[in-house]
């Protein structure tokens, strides 16, 4: 039995679940998530909690077991809680600032990057070098700040440009006089 899988999962207040087939549905005081889920995987609501149950032993079925608790967990919390990334852009020059819901990016190339975000994510800039990405799903999030981190990942010789707020760049030496 996996060991992440078989944990129910609580609702708090205000979060309202629906299971029809394969598809879940939560919806909560930020928003609403729906997802279907694979074959072999079974949800059902007991005394405000979710309880995920595969359909036999084969290897398939617990591979998705933990996989599919884990994201209905995630739907939960985010239609509570919301999720966030932060993302720092270290370097002269180089800065961020929003005209309408667009982002627009100035990182030291000859034209400036305009990136229009999806629909459920919010960008937020606090200050011209450190920008929030936020939502309620967190792919979404996460994918959306890792395509921002892509238009100028972190320098591995002097450390410029776009990384996550806790993320450690190690630097190389580079040439030395000889």
């Amino acid at each position: 039995m996996s060991r992440i899988g078989k944990n129910p999962i609580p609702l708090p207040e205000g979060v309202k679940v629906e299971v029809q087939g394969r598809q879940i549905s939560v919806q909560g005081p930020k928003g609403k998530l729906t997802r279907k889920l694979r074959p072999g995987i079974e949800l059902s609501l007991q005394e405000g909690k979710v309880v995920v149950k595969r359909a036999s032993d084969r290897r398939f079925h617990r591979s998705l077991h933990g996989l599919s608790r884990t994201l209905v967990a995630n739907m939960v919390q985010g239609v509570t809680q919301g999720y966030q990334k932060v993302l720092e852009i270290v370097g002269i020059g180089y800065k961020a600032e929003l005209s309408g819901k667009a982002l627009n990016l100035s990182l030291g190339f000859s034209h400036t990057i305009l990136f229009v975000p999806p629909e459920g994510v919010n960008i937020e800039v606090q200050g011209p070098t450190k920008l929030v990405v936020s939502g309620i799903d967190k792919e979404l999030v996460g994918l959306v700040a890792a395509h921002i981190r892509s238009f100028r990942p972190p320098d591995s010789y002097k450390g410029k440009g776009i990384r996550y707020q806790d993320e450690k760049v190690r630097k190389k030496a580079g040439k030395t006089a000889v």
